[in-house]
């Protein structure tokens, strides 16, 4: 007899990854708020997928040019999403605006490998993972591994210079002052 979360996988597994793919949209357009805790958290997740991703080249040689390849473009990829992404402070928070052509196509990319497995294999068959797969992965993971840490130190640069200023400000002599 399966378990109630084989048998009913078909249905909120789908439900789960659109949810996951919605927040990643929403993640890639507009004025988004600087979460550091979040970040970190994202930043620990990232690195251990993408530990999982060394291993699993190593005990799989036939993915490892996929993962490699994938992990060269994806942190070149980060490193372009970095130069045009604005940082800025606004109503007293730290925020960002992202490259929102840069992360759609990844979106894009991701929302078309999701699309070709479940319509092809389904999200339950069990098969070997393919360069192409691993590939498209490491893509992501390393996009999202450089993007991450290219924006704390950015975030970390704009909170300094915040500091700088203020401490400029309360160093300068008061103008108004006619003696």
């Amino acid at each position: 007899m399966a378990s109630p979360i084989a048998a009913t996988a078909p249905y909120w597994l789908p439900a789960l990854s659109m949810l996951l793919v919605y927040r990643r949209i929403r993640r890639n357009f507009g004025v988004q708020p600087w979460r550091p805790v979040r970040s970190g958290i994202r930043l620990g997740i990232l690195a251990l997928v993408a530990a999982l991703l060394c291993v699993a080249g190593a005990a799989m040689p036939h993915l490892a040019l996929g993962l490699g390849v994938g992990a060269a473009l994806g942190a070149l990829l980060g490193l372009l999403a970095l130069k045009h992404t604005h940082v800025a402070w606004r109503d007293g928070r730290r925020t960002y605006t992202p490259n929102p052509w840069i992360g759609g196509a990844l979106t894009v990319l991701l929302l078309s490998r999701m699309a070709w497995r479940y319509t092809h294999e389904g999200f339950a068959a069990a098969q070997a993972p393919s360069a192409l797969t691993m590939g498209m992965a490491a893509v992501l993971i390393g996009y999202s591994l450089v993007y991450t840490i290219g924006l704390m130190v950015q975030m970390r640069r704009l909170a300094s210079e915040r500091v700088a200023e203020t401490v400029a400000a309360a160093t300068l002599p008061d103008r108004t002052d006619p003696n």
